[in-house]
């Protein structure tokens, strides 16, 4: 039988931005329920195992700036789901220490979602407005109504569901939301016969190439036998993307040998992240979409929004969570 459920707030998307604003909203005493498609949660911080092998696949780091984020990341560290990695390559000078989650990237987003209600696999197929609250369609055939509504999905996908509910966008922030673009990622994680030939930290972003990035997730920490994530760059991510991915592997596997020594690899996969980086961002931290219209309070938040980083997205989260706590 399909279930109604009833709730403050309604928050799409178990990522980074939509579990740091349930934390906010539900500490603040709102009745919270997050809904995400995936499986796992944290969008785009990912984890793999294929046989003994561990991968990050998705976020490889994160970085600490604002003085709010510094604190929560040294939270984590002392909950044990985050360590520093590095703060340098080889040859480079000390940048700012870029941090891991423990043992992999997702252990922070299931750090975040401890006592959250969190509804994973299942799809809201579209939303409507009801005058004073929200209507929400689940594809397992439920329904939500919620008091105020928080949309973290990829802007694409957000404006698609949107448009389930012939949802009227105010024209200046429909443009806004129509700049916003994003490059693809294919993924490559690959397990290997030996160790690589990469220097210590474990990790080489390339300029030029069809890679972009190499990511030795053995000296990393995260995986207890050699393999290696391997990041299509956005040129050839985008052209490749429709293509046999195993053949696309290959080719990624192939322009990778340099980096991987005499070892060869045994077994590897691939995965397509359509949306995986904002190239073009929103200067706000979040947007307000119900603001001077009759709608329901709706906020749209995620790495879109001022800043393309792991941090970006915890602190348009905190944005969108301020946002709604004012609207009425």
């Amino acid at each position: 039988m399909p279930i109604s459920h009833n709730t403050d707030v309604l928050i799409i998307g178990a990522g980074l931005a939509g579990l740091s604003a349930a934390n906010d909203l539900q500490q603040a005493g709102y009745r919270v329920m997050v809904v995400d498609k995936g499986r796992g949660l944290g969008g785009r911080l990912a984890g793999r195992r294929i046989g003994d092998a561990t991968f990050d696949h998705g976020a490889q780091f994160m970085t600490a700036r604002e003085s709010r984020f510094k604190a929560e990341v040294e939270s984590w560290i002392k909950a044990g789901v985050a360590e520093e990695w590095y703060s340098s390559y080889p040859g480079q000078p000390n940048g700012h220490p870029r941090y891991r989650g423990v043992p992999t990237m997702t252990a922070v987003a299931k750090h975040l979602a401890i006592d959250i209600n969190v509804i994973r696999a299942t799809r809201v197929d579209a939303i409507s407005s009801q005058q004073t609250s929200w209507l929400a369609e689940l594809d397992n055939g439920d329904t939500v109504t919620a008091n105020k509504l928080l949309i973290t999905s990829p802007v694409p996908q957000t404006i698609d569901l949107l448009a389930t509910g012939n949802i009227a966008v105010p024209a200046d922030k429909q443009a806004r939301l129509n700049r916003i673009q994003y490059e693809s990622c294919l993924a490559v994680m690959a397990t290997l016969d030996g160790p690589t030939t990469i220097e210590a930290p474990g990790a080489i972003a390339l300029e030029n190439g069809p890679i972009a990035w190499i990511s030795d997730n053995l000296q990393k920490g995260v995986s207890k036998i050699p393999a290696v994530t391997i990041h299509g760059s956005g040129e050839f991510s985008a052209k490749h993307f429709e293509q046999d991915r195993m053949a696309m592997g290959q080719q990624l596997i192939d322009a990778a040998a340099p980096y991987l020594g005499i070892a060869k690899v045994t077994e590897y996969q691939v995965h397509g992240w359509l949306y995986s980086k904002p190239t073009i961002v929103d200067e706000a931290p979040c947007i307000l979409l119900s603001e001077a219209t009759s709608l329901p309070p709706l906020a749209l938040a995620g790495d879109a929004f001022a800043g393309p980083r792991f941090e970006g997205a915890v602190q348009s989260g905190w944005a969108a969570a301020k946002a709604l706590m004012g609207a009425n």
